[in-house]
């Protein structure tokens, strides 16, 4: 890795740090640190559950109880057990809270005000687009891209998903019995893998691999899929990329998919990546273009 790179993202994180003021146990000039102020901002005027909040904090359960409970004393928050289920702890603003929450909302606003007005037009509009670059390119490293339990709550709810898009897009519908099967049991070892993209503890992506034939070697590609709202940061390489390593594990030595003429995006990816057109090799009645790959 870069050296270059290194030191840069060490002294931005310098920089901004020292900017914004996390610095100090008074963010925002509101007498609390910024892990107390941030974790009001997140439980919100609507509440959140607890184990919600740990999950798009990424902070362990321990300091999360910690930062809870210094807020319950000063009378802004208060939690119990959600109305639905008795083992989750649900938090909620007090009166206070809210008002408080707001407070920092305003003093938020004029800092962000402050932070441009010292700048001209033209810096204004360099600072903004770069900030919103940042925050992709940093959305993006928090991925993480993990094998899964095919039948798992979180499998099934990206792969619903899939199947629902591709009924959306394809113009004949979708049916998946009607085309090859990647039925939960193909998708764990040695038959197969089933991976899991993450953000912030959500699952926003999903792809598979499924061994073909009998010992020769041969695997498909199968359930690519990224959310829409996590699309253009680069996870459907990353899947592929993890798949590949996968078929590599399971000594497989070629890769085969199918995909539909609509699927453009798709087509692209496999392109780079080295995948080429071949003859039709099943007979998915949705597929207009197969595509092989011989792994080095």
């Amino acid at each position: 890795m870069d050296e270059t790179q290194i030191q840069q993202v060490r002294t931005f994180n310098r920089a901004v740090t020292r900017r914004i003021g996390v610095l100090s146990d008074d963010y925002l000039g509101r007498g609390r640190p910024l892990a107390e102020s941030r974790l009001l901002f997140e439980v919100g005027h609507d509440g959140a559950d607890v184990r919600d909040l740990r999950a798009r904090l990424s902070l362990d359960s321990g300091y999360v109880s910690r930062l809870l409970r210094s807020l319950e004393a000063q009378g802004l928050v208060k939690s119990k057990p959600a109305p639905d289920d008795a083992r989750v702890r649900r938090v909620s603003l007090t009166a206070k809270g809210r008002r408080e929450v707001d407070a920092l909302d305003r003093r938020s606003q004029d800092f962000a005000i402050s932070l441009l007005a010292s700048l001209g037009a033209s810096q204004r509009e360099r600072l903004t687009a770069a900030m919103c670059e940042v925050e992709r390119l940093m959305r993006a490293a928090s991925v993480v891209v993990e094998t899964a339990d095919p039948a798992s709550a979180d499998a099934r709810a990206c792969i619903d998903a899939y199947l629902r898009e591709l009924a959306e897009r394809f113009e004949s519908g979708f049916d998946p019995t009607r085309g090859p099967s990647a039925d939960p049991q193909e998708l764990v070892p040695p038959s197969g893998v089933l991976l899991l993209a993450r953000l912030d503890g959500e699952a926003i992506g999903c792809g598979a691999l499924k061994v073909l034939g009998d010992g020769d070697g041969v695997g498909e590609i199968k359930r690519m899929w990224v959310a829409p709202t996590a699309r253009g940061l680069g996870i459907a390489q990353r899947m592929l990329d993890a798949l590949q390593a996968q078929a590599r594990a399971l000594a497989l030595d070629t890769l085969r998919l199918d995909t539909n003429r609509t699927l453009l995006e798709a087509r692209a990816l496999y392109a780079r990546n080295g995948y080429v057109e071949i003859a039709a090799y099943n007979d998915n009645p949705y597929a207009d273009h197969w595509f092989e790959k011989r792994l080095g």
